[in-house]
């Protein structure tokens, strides 16, 4: 018993403790591999300059925006939102990975989000979603101001719906459009269906189905609420290996069949299950802009404390990155 206090004293006063970053924030413009216009990156990473609270898009943050990033060898978390979101969505989780001592870099996808949805429940956009990951990647790497602070062997992914999807392609998961249209021929009401079938997106007849990109880089997968599971079959999995923890809410109404992944993976995922939790529930917390302005994704069931579950989703996303990319 003795020694344990020792060894307790030594964690807290000698800095075996991982520290706690300030976080510094700032907008890059990475190349856009189908060449529409750049895409808009939010980048996230520790600082030691002292933060201040900052209005950023919808979001007040305490970040330091622009300050010089603080040490070296950082892991990379690339991010991925949701069909008709933006690279903001899941901010705090993202300040909560560079307090961790991570670079987060999320995009916004082209031709999918809040102010584009020109590809959006379409197989380009998740083709192209992959690629674009793939840039953002080259360029965090290469031609990011910071990017010798970056260790190119510890490079994660976190996705939230269609990101989650996003993940799954660029890891190494292999899917088939037809299983998608076959889907919607059956499951009408369908959210994401309903969906494709307002925005007039139907196959191309004699078109290559595969839906594929990936990123032999990513070395670990973190994916909530993940869409289109049914697109996805145990021979599309086989190359998906890399570890990944799997998030589901058990009242998800927007993607109901995400956990199915989790017997269909080779190498089984750290998975869990959201007790009453719906799909939008790992997002940022809704502030009045939010609410006013994308109010689906605002409401969660009735009982969930979302800026609670949150603290508990960050810590253990956290350590999930943690354990696989030492």
């Amino acid at each position: 018993m003795g020694r344990r206090f020792i060894v307790l004293l030594a964690v807290l006063f000698l800095g075996i403790v991982p520290r706690a970053w300030a976080v510094g924030f700032q907008w890059v413009s990475a190349p856009n591999p189908d060449g529409d216009g750049p895409l808009k990156v939010a980048v996230w990473y520790p600082s030691k300059t002292a933060p201040l609270i900052k209005q950023i898009g919808p979001f007040e943050m305490a970040v330091a925006f622009d300050a010089p990033i603080s040490g070296t060898q950082h892991g990379l978390i690339l991010m991925s939102h949701g069909t008709g979101g933006m690279a903001l969505n899941s901010y705090d989780t993202a300040i909560a990975l560079a307090q961790a001592g991570y670079v987060v870099a999320a995009v916004t996808h082209a031709g999918d989000n809040y102010l584009d949805h020109s590809v959006a429940f379409s197989q380009q956009n998740f083709t192209g979603r992959a690629r674009q990951i793939s840039r953002v990647l080259d360029f965090m790497l290469h031609d990011w101001g910071s990017h010798a602070s970056i260790d190119p062997a510890r490079v994660g992914f976190f996705g939230h719906s269609a990101g989650g999807t996003t993940g799954l392609i660029v890891a190494g998961g292999v899917g088939d459009w037809q299983r998608a249209v076959a889907f919607c021929a059956t499951h009408g009401d369908d959210w994401g269906c309903r969906h494709a079938r307002d925005l007039g997106r139907t196959a191309e007849p004699g078109a290559p189905t595969r839906v594929a990109g990936a990123d032999p880089r990513i070395k670990a997968l973190v994916i909530a609420a993940p869409a289109l599971a049914h697109i996805f079959e145990p021979a599309g999995l086989v190359a998906l290996k890399i570890p990944t923890q799997l998030w589901v809410g058990a009242r998800d109404d927007v993607v109901v069949d995400a956990a199915k992944l989790r017997g269909l993976m080779v190498r089984k995922p750290d998975y869990r299950l959201i007790p009453n939790g719906g799909h939008f529930v790992v997002l940022s917390p809704c502030n009045d802009i939010l609410r006013a302005n994308a109010p689906e994704i605002c409401i969660d069931p009735h009982g969930f404390d979302r800026a609670r579950f949150l603290k508990r989703f960050q810590r253990d996303v956290v350590a999930f990155y943690r354990r696989t990319l030492k």
